[in-house]
């Protein structure tokens, strides 16, 4: 189950797929931007709902919500939706954006049964008002840290861990004991299908609580051990990303660019907090990611805050593992004004096409 950086083949432009200017080649990403959404940091939910049937669309290239779900999925699997819940309800993924996935799922024939929230820790899903959601639609909620940890799904590394309760090995003596990181038992016997939702929201070391951290961090036990290293981060995240039973089942993830929070990190600082009012949808999570430390920067700069150093060397590893895209000129963007008929299919990146 050990993956390595070392060796691995340079990512290849044509695994992707050419890019040019014409309406006809898919997007990469696809950004919604509804003006007027969020007020008083509380997002409107029909408005959210209307963006999250168009970004669908949009992306998979179906003239209507329900045939793009099922371009997706099928009414037979298990869909876990990876949220980010740790900031709490206003900085982290909000049930808003949650709230509307799941609601076009259930109309697509999806059932109820087969639709699963989750993240690590059960505390802070409930925290962030995902329980109270996950009754009002009769779905699961579900935290990797207490479903429990696979032996025999794992990703190993040289670097040893203090393993700490809930951990699978901890407690244990025997040789290499807090080498692995065990994968949750969510997405080694229950889902067959990912759907990632992560904030826009700065992180000191990642750069961004985006798709790959998001996924890493809530996948595996044993994390810390590179959760507090920006090169060990950089190494372990993408790989810990590539592996088949996580990255093989990632059908979709989406950036809930409603609000964009350039400092604080895993912490909520309304302070700190641009109003965006986009949602950003894809295929390739490493693009939706860099993009977002693109958007950070800029907000950063706009803000007058200190400059960050983004953690560039964990998307150019994510790169070379051929997890996505992370050179934003090579990101094919289709940008939708809601409420607008004009499109903006364009190669450049965010910054530019405000």
């Amino acid at each position: 189950m050990k993956l390595f950086l070392a060796g691995a083949v340079l990512f290849a432009a044509q695994a992707f797929g050419q890019q040019d200017d014409t309406a006809k080649v898919p997007p990469s990403v696809v950004v919604v931007r509804s003006p007027g959404t969020t007020q008083r940091f509380r997002p409107n939910p029909d408005a959210v709902r209307n963006m999250i049937r168009r970004g669908v669309t949009e992306l998979t290239g179906k003239t209507n919500e329900m045939e793009a779900w099922l371009d997706l999925l099928s009414p037979s699997d298990v869909v876990g939706i990876k949220v980010f819940s740790t900031p709490g309800p206003a900085s982290g993924t909000r049930t808003s954006v949650v709230g509307s996935v799941v609601e076009g799922l259930l109309a697509a024939g999806i059932p109820a049964t087969n639709i699963v929230i989750w993240d690590k820790h059960m505390a802070d899903l409930r925290l962030a008002g995902f329980s109270q959601l996950a009754d009002q639609f009769g779905v699961a909620l579900a935290a990797s840290s207490q479903a429990g940890y696979d032996p025999d799904h794992y990703y190993e590394s040289s670097i040893l861990g203090n393993l700490s309760w809930g951990d699978l090995e901890f407690g244990k003596q025997e040789p290499g004991a807090g080498r692995r990181s065990f994968l949750t038992k969510l997405l080694t016997r229950k889902f067959t299908k990912i759907i990632s939702i992560s904030p826009l929201l700065n992180h000191n070391r990642a750069g961004v609580c985006g798709t790959l951290y998001s996924l890493a961090g809530g996948s595996v036990d044993n994390f810390f051990r590179f959760d507090s290293d920006r090169e060990r981060l950089a190494a372990a995240v993408p790989e810990i990303v590539a592996l088949p039973e996580l990255y093989d089942r990632l059908i979709l993830s989406i950036t809930d660019a409603l609000l964009c929070q350039y400092e604080g990190s895993e912490r909520g600082l309304l302070h700190y907090t641009t109003v965006l009012d986009e949602l950003r949808f894809s295929k390739d999570p490493v693009a939706l990611d860099v993009l977002s430390i693109e958007e950070l920067e800029k907000q950063r700069a706009l803000a007058g805050a200190p400059l960050a150093r983004p953690n560039r060397e964990l998307y150019a590893n994510a790169g070379l593992l051929e997890l996505g895209v992370n050179e934003p000129k090579r990101i094919k963007l289709r940008v939708i004004n809601e409420g607008s008929p004009q499109t903006s299919p364009s190669d450049h990146d965010l910054q530019d096409s405000r």
